[in-house]
Formats: structure tokens, C-alpha cells, sequence
């Protein structure tokens, strides 16, 4: 009788160990390793060779048609900009985010649109009953005849009714409350995660229907279950943003079929997600105006030109070594800023804690709002507010340069068509600048921080 095994994996990067530790040895997180049995194989007749799955076939790169590969629309603008256009057939997609923030709502009006648009879509709830999810739909205002709901936490039995129905969307909320027959351990655990993980991944691959996927979030706000998850799925969606707020952000951290660095907006009411067409204006809608340390940035989200508002905080330090804090950009960029700033211009900030917020929740990830950090810094720092229809875009330098933005006639006319008429910019974009595009706006350009300093002070 063959002997059963047991192995040991680490719940953060999925590593195997024949023996429990303490602390995993690939990835060094403390108490992650987690016991799983392993069932013996059936004996295997000597000189055969055994296969699992469906036989196929090599093709030429050439040979492959992709007449059964367009993307399937959802009828959610916002949703489709983060997925790259739309649902790609057989794509196996990962929706988390922190409890309450919206998933199940989410999902739901994107069942609906794809119903709408597509056909039949299936949803697989291991967690609410069907009335529950009826009370939702009733809220939202959602009537779909072709939504079905299947309420039942194995997932044999959903993909079963998915392969007899063929829905052009399968659902599945979520897999840590799904079992499957086959797998040792109770719903949630790493076994049956990574076993239902997989079959979903073969029934996507093999059907060419893509299927949504909700996972759960630890408390450090890691996606619950084995690392090794997340690099199964073609895409990941994390959906984020304040419960006590209305804004939501969707952001994809990883897509096999598109860019990462769009994101959908929204706004949650009572009548579920709304899509936010005009990010700018609710970026703005509460900012204060004639204050020191608030400076208006042009950005990009992806292809989309936004404007973000950046505070700035600097204040006498009580520590040996000042404090340094960014919430929503690279604390080590804003380091390499305060040091220019230091250098090149004399500001002493040695002695100065210093705290940079960007509102909104937005996150600073391309070199365009240096020039508009800077400036925040020294307009806190001297206690002197900005002109409140300026705004500021340039990457800076260790030299202390402004260096040229890409697309920055875009930023600009999104900065226009919100009211703003003063523009600090670097000279390198005044050649791809059009000034019958701004009739009634100041173009300033700068080639250097101290050029920037006096233009943005200047009475």
C-alpha cells in the first residue's frame, strides 16, 4: 500500500519544504509554511507512458487564425480601458480588493452589460444565496434574463452547468469559498485554492470563455492563497480606494493582453458604480485655494491626461534626522527632489520634516510631476501659496534642469478645459505646443529650477 506524504508550502511564494520551518527560506516571511497531503499515484504499467487532458497538436505561427480571438466588450467603458478593450476569449481574470469596497457589486453590473451586449452569462456565488443576490440586482436596477445564478460552493458543479450552458462569461465569487471533489483540505485552503485555480484556468483555455474570478485580501492586503495564484491568471485587477469615500479605483497589476498602467474610475451610490468621465473635476472639487503648499500637476493615467493636486508639508523637525513621508509617489524620487532642492538652489531642509500627499488616492508613477513637488516643497517651506489657476508639469534633473514631458499638449488642453490659464512648462515641449490651441492662456517655460521658483512666485 503505497505510503501517504506530506509537504510543506509556503503560503507567500508557494516553495516547497519536506520539513515545516519557521521561516520560509525562499522568500523569509515567518509562520507562511503550511502543511498538505499528498496523494499517492496509481502504479504505472512498465515501458506506457500516461497522459492527462486532450492530445493536441503543434501549429505554425502562420496557420493560426484569430477570427474567434475579438475582445468581448463589457459595456463599462472604465472596465474595458483597464482590460486593454474588452474580455479576451478564454482569459482567466483575478478580481481582489478589501472587503466592502465593491467587487460583488462590480461583477454583478458587468454581468449585467455583458448580458446586455453579449448573451448569457453564468455566476457562481459560493458565498450569498440566490435571493441575496436578487436583493442586490433589485438595488442596482439590474433586470437581466439571461443572468444565471447558481448558488453553490462546488466548483465541479458550476463549471459542470457552465460546459452544458456555453455562457459567453462564467463568474466565480469566490474561490476561497469553492471546494473541489478531488482535493484534499477545507474551501480556502492552499490545496484546494491552487487545485480550483487550475481547473478554472483548463476550462477558460479549453472552452474560450473567459471567467471572473474574486479573491479575498489578507490583512497586509495581499490576495489571499499561494503566491503562485497570481502568476496562473492572465490578468489581475486590485479594486481600491476609501469605504468612507466615494472614489474607487480600478488598477490592473499584471495583464497578458494589455498595459498596466490604465485605471478605471468610479464613483459608488446607491444605485451601484458609476463610471467617472470627468476624474479631473472630482480631483479638484474640494481643493483650497490661496494655500501654501498646494500645487496642481498635469499627469497621465495611462493614455488619459488628469490633474492631481499635490500638498506639500514642511515643518521644523524635533528628530536628529527629519522625518521624509510621500503617500502617493516614490519615496526614494522624493528623496532625489529634496536633495536637488538642497544643492542646487540652497534650501536649507536639513533641519525640516517634510510630508507629500497627493489627493485623491492617485499614485505619481511617470517623472512629469518633479516640477510640481519641488515647487509644493518650497511654496510650504516659505510659506508663500501659488496662483490658483497655474499648473505645473516637468521631469527635474540632478542638475537641476527641467526636461522635456511627453504629450504635453495633451495635459494642457485637459488643464484648460478645467479653467486653468497659467502654465509653467518646460522649453523643450514649446516646440510641439500650438498657441492658436490656447487663445487665453500664459505659456511660461523654464529651463532650470530657479527659472521655475520665479515664475511660479512671481507677482
Amino acid at each position: 500500500m503505497a505510503k501517504v506524504k506530506t509537504r510543506y508550502v509556503c503560503a507567500n511564494c508557494g516553495s516547497v519544504s519536506s520539513r515545516w520551518l519557521g521561516r520560509c527560506p525562499q522568500c523569509g516571511e515567518w509562520n507562511t509554511m503550511t502543511e498538505e497531503t499528498l496523494q499517492p499515484e496509481a502504479p504505472r504499467k512498465a515501458g506506457s507512458m500516461q497522459r492527462t487532458g486532450t492530445e493536441t497538436r503543434p501549429a505554425a505561427l502562420t496557420d493560426i487564425t484569430m477570427e474567434d480571438m475579438s475582445r468581448l466588450e463589457t459595456g463599462i467603458g472604465e472596465l474595458d480601458r483597464v482590460l486593454g478593450g474588452g474580455l479576451v476569449p478564454g482569459a482567466l481574470i483575478l478580481l481582489s480588493g478589501d472587503p466592502g469596497i465593491g467587487k460583488s457589486t462590480l461583477v454583478l453590473q458587468m454581468a449585467a452589460a455583458v448580458c446586455k451586449k453579449q448573451g448569457a452569462v453564468l455566476y457562481g456565488s459560493g458565498e450569498e444565496s440566490q435571493g441575496q443576490i436578487k436583493l442586490r440586482a433589485e438595488r442596482l436596477g439590474i433586470v437581466a434574463p439571461d443572468l444565471f445564478i447558481q448558488a453553490d460552493t462546488s466548483l465541479d458543479a458550476v463549471l459542470h452547468e457552465a460546459e452544458r450552458r456555453k455562457p459567453r462569461l462564467l463568474i466565480v465569487d469566490s474561490i476561497q469559498t469553492m471546494y473541489c471533489q478531488d482535493a484534499d483540505g477545507t474551501p480556502g485552503s492552499m490545496g484546494q485554492i491552487r487545485e480550483g485555480t487550475a481547473r478554472l484556468m483548463t476550462f477558460a483555455k479549453t472552452t474560450n470563455i473567459p471567467v471572473v474570478v474574486i479573491g479575498h485580501v489578507t490583512k497586509e492586503g495581499a490576495i489571499a492563497g499561494p503566491r503562485m495564484m497570481e502568476h496562473m491568471v492572465d490578468v489581475v485587477l486590485y479594486f481600491e480606494g476609501d469605504r468612507q469615500y466615494q472614489f474607487r479605483i480600478l488598477r490592473g497589476i499584471k495583464n497578458r493582453f494589455g498595459s498596466t498602467n490604465e485605471s478605471g474610475m468610479f464613483t459608488m451610490t446607491e444605485e451601484g458604480l458609476s463610471e467617472l468621465a470627468n476624474p479631473s473635476q472630482l480631483l479638484l472639487a474640494e481643493r483650497s485655494a490661496h494655500q501654501a503648499g498646494s500645487v496642481i500637476a498635469a499627469v497621465m493615467d495611462g493614455q488619459r491626461p488628469m490633474l492631481g493636486e499635490i500638498q506639500a508639508l514642511t515643518s521644523h523637525s524635533v528628530f536628529a534626522v527629519p522625518r521624509r513621508t510621500a503617500s502617493g509617489m516614490d519615496y526614494n524620487r522624493l528623496i532625489i527632489l529634496l536633495a536637488v532642492l538642497e544643492k542646487r538652489i540652497g534650501l536649507n531642509l536639513g533641519t525640516q520634516d517634510v510630508y507629500i500627499n497627493v489627493v485623491g488616492g492617485l499614485r505619481l508613477t511617470g517623472t512629469a510631476a518633479d516640477l510640481p513637488v519641488i515647487l509644493a516643497v518650497v511654496s510650504s517651506f516659505k510659506d508663500i501659496p501659488m496662483d490658483e489657476h497655474t499648473v505645473v508639469m516637468g521631469e527635474v534633473g540632478l542638475t537641476g534642469d527641467i526636461r522635456r514631458v511627453p504629450q504635453a499638449d495633451r495635459r494642457l488642453k485637459e488643464a484648460a478645459k478645467m479653467g486653468f490659464t497659467r502654465f509653467i512648462v518646460p522649453r523643450g515641449n514649446m516646440s510641439e505646443l500650438k498657441r492658436d490651441d490656447f487663445p487665453d492662456c500664459r505659456i511660461i517655460p523654464v529651463v532650470s529650477i530657479r527659472d521655475a521658483i520665479t515664475a511660479a512666485f512671481s507677482s
